[in-house]
């Protein structure tokens, strides 16, 4: 029976020793790409937001930035996030596999890199980066940070979905939402309207639906693709509003496909703790 032990101890030890190998090396992916994004960040101007940018936007949206900004509020220049939640991989039925992550963004030039951790069974994790640099969309998921299980670069479907990403969570630093950082703004009701972002050759658009205090209810993206060959409608919802370094933000997010019957969730998350970098 001793070898049946001694057996056992080294496969324990060699899995080990591959999960924090596994951890280093997708540690070190994940320094690699904040530098990339760090360099490369441009100057913001202006650098503080006044409500005589906003007169001529929308009435909901006008709403919208005097409920959740303060005149004379610095411009977001960068955020760090933590977030912890649940996924749903399953389309037919929930199946919800609890997360924990770190985000980065930076808003000139702009992107973001989410760094997740998805516990798939009891000691069993799927690392992913879902990311957005230079224009480009990124999309790699491992088991363990060991073995490639999703691997997409830079095609016109990933950056456009990445790009819907960036305008939506603009909930969560909203000075990035502001005509003179980019957004177009149409009007379409009392309660809603569509916000455009251009970033290179990338083109997107959603629609805000407010609520009647003023903030982001919901999003909704007529398209987005799903598997780099099909597209379908794309939405969520945001809820528990806190204020933070002086900015109104919601700490819940949810998002999933918007089918036939209605809007299918596969993404829960709560902040738990956020920072930014300003302007100024």
């Amino acid at each position: 029976m001793n070898w049946i032990i001694i057996l056992s101890v080294l496969v324990i030890g060699c899995l080990g020793l591959a999960i924090i190998y596994g951890r280093s090396r997708w540690q070190s992916e994940t320094n690699t790409l904040r530098t990339k994004l760090t360099k490369g960040r441009q100057i913001i101007q202006p650098q503080i937001y006044t409500q005589a940018e906003i007169g001529d936007l929308p009435a909901p949206v006008q709403r919208f930035f005097q409920t959740v900004l303060k005149d004379g509020q610095s411009i977001v220049a960068a955020v760090n996030l933590a977030q912890e939640g649940q996924f749903n991989f399953d389309e037919l039925k929930d199946k919800w596999n609890p997360f924990t992550a770190t985000q980065f963004f930076v808003t000139k030039q702009l992107g973001f890199d989410w760094d997740a951790q998805i516990q798939m069974a009891p000691g069993l994790r799927a690392f992913v980066h879902d990311t957005y640099l230079a224009g480009a969309g990124n999309l790699h998921a491992s088991l363990l940070g060991l073995f490639t299980l999703a691997n997409m670069h830079d095609t016109p479907e990933l950056n456009q979905g990445e790009l819907l990403r960036f305008l939506a969570e603009g909930a969560w630093y909203p000075t990035a939402l502001l005509p003179s950082q980019g957004v177009r703004w149409e009007a379409i009701d009392d309660t809603s309207a569509r916000g455009t972002l251009t970033d290179g050759d990338t083109t997107v658009s959603l629609v805000f639906g407010f609520n009647p205090e003023g903030t982001i209810a919901t999003i909704y993206a007529a398209a987005r693709s799903r598997d780099q060959q099909t597209a379908m409608p794309w939405g969520g919802k945001f809820s528990e509003y806190a204020v933070r370094e002086g900015m109104l933000i919601p700490l819940v997010g949810e998002v999933g496909w918007v089918h036939p019957e209605g809007l299918r969730l596969y993404f829960k998350g709560t902040i738990t703790e956020i920072t930014y970098e300003f302007a100024c």
